[in-house]
């Protein structure tokens, strides 16, 4: 049978016409022209005494040469009693099984079932340090093939990089994985288990905190002098009355404050405690966020992004001022610091019972029976810390101690 009748040229050149139109190559080969003027290679051939079609692709992202090949290997199938458009079929649904098991295809489908449950940092993070340190290496790979000492190298890695802890985090992320994969019958057991002492022992670390009154005044004088943008100032001094996490600061919506109630209520899906939070607001905060309304009011986001106002504030935008202001985020005071300057201080002061300090700062406290019945989360023993904590603010921030410590 006559093969490769047709040239380069005559392929490129194939203009549509009233009707679709068949280009003969040979060997069952033939460009298919339609009237739109698409390109399509296709090949007819008998199996099993019945008439089929194979399609080999469309031009010019497959060429006439490699066309040419798919349609010779189809003809050795044949020859050896396999019937090439079956063998693809089998090939596709092999690909899109190894898909579904292979270790990324597990752990996005891990990730889609159980993270509604998660806040939007946690869906996050829990994702992407997949897909930064694991995909890469171990995705394809069907999670049950996946071995202990390949897990290994992925983590050290990771370790290597200087970033233990994200290392441990991996590994704790992946054992979830894992241990959804033997739910859903993919794969028998958590290897990840095997690996548990593998990693040098994670350092306890605490985030930088002032938390002496003079020299905490004195950092809030700075912040109050601070010459940046008005929404990092703001986010700055929030900070500072809220004792929220970063996170839960830059994320805050316009929809979640309430003035006339003097409360902000943050969803259960923004907690890292899992619950409704409400965050008493004093007069001081108040104030800060009536002037903020006037800039990004408009918008979803308290403190929207520099560069998309459709989503919050960089995680970096408060750390980075704190610095400019000379401020040492891993010794001196960080964006996290503030929880721990409130929390020490209010502690500290025996004005409030300590199981309402801890709820300011979403901590759980108690047993399950008492959570379940204080409902009331000491809101209105909160609304009179949150007034104390502004004022002792402005007290310290008033002071003519003017060192930084």
């Amino acid at each position: 049978m006559a093969t490769d009748k047709l040239k380069a040229m005559e392929v490129t050149k194939a203009t549509p016409g009233e009707r679709s139109f068949k280009l003969s190559d040979g060997g069952g080969m033939y460009l298919l022209v339609d009237v739109k003027g698409g390109k399509y290679w296709r090949m007819d051939y008998r199996f099993a005494e019945k008439r089929k079609t194979l399609a080999l692709g469309v031009f010019p992202e497959v060429s006439l040469l490699q066309a040419r090949k798919d349609r010779n290997v189809a003809r050795d199938r044949l020859r050896s009693g396999e019937d090439p458009g079956e063998v693809r079929k089998t090939a596709k649904l092999t690909a899109a099984h190894r898909d579904q098991n292979s270790f990324e295809g597990v752990a996005r489908e891990w990730h889609k079932e159980i993270s509604p449950d998660w806040s939007a940092h946690t869906r996050y993070r829990n994702l992407r340090i997949l897909e930064l340190n694991a995909f890469p290496w171990i995705g394809k790979r069907l999670i049950a093939e996946v071995t202990a000492p390949e897990l290994l190298a992925v983590l050290r890695r990771v370790k290597d990089r200087g970033l233990l802890d994200t290392a441990h985090r991996l590994r704790e992320t992946a054992g979830m994985v894992f241990r959804y994969g033997i739910r859903t019958g993919r794969c028998e057991r958590d290897i990840s288990a095997d690996l548990k002492g593998a990693l040098p022992t994670k350092q306890q670390t605490h985030y930088a905190a002032i938390t002496d009154p003079a020299g905490f005044g004195a950092l809030l004088r700075d912040l109050w002098a601070y010459k940046g943008s008005f929404a990092t100032c703001c986010a700055l001094k929030l900070s500072a009355f809220f004792g929220l996490r970063p996170g839960e600061v830059r994320s805050l919506e316009w929809a979640e404050v309430d003035t006339a109630q003097k409360l902000i209520r943050i969803p259960i899906g923004k907690m890292k405690a899992r619950r409704l939070h409400l965050v008493p607001l004093a007069d001081q905060a108040l104030a800060i966020l009536a002037e903020l309304k006037s800039l990004t009011g408009a918008g979803r986001y308290c403190f929207p992004g520099l560069q998309n106002h459709d989503r919050p504030m960089s995680e970096n935008t408060v750390n980075a001022a704190l610095r400019r202001l000379g401020y040492d985020t891993q010794s001196d005071h960080s964006a996290h610091g503030f929880r721990s300057s409130f929390s020490t201080m209010a502690h500290g002061s025996g004005l409030f019972r300590s199981e309402a300090v801890e709820v300011q700062l979403s901590h759980v406290h108690g047993d399950e029976v008492r959570l379940a019945y204080d409902r009331g989360d000491f809101l209105e023993e909160r609304r009179r810390l949150m007034t104390w904590w502004a004022d002792e603010c402005e007290k310290m921030r008033d002071t003519t101690n003017t060192g930084k410590t």
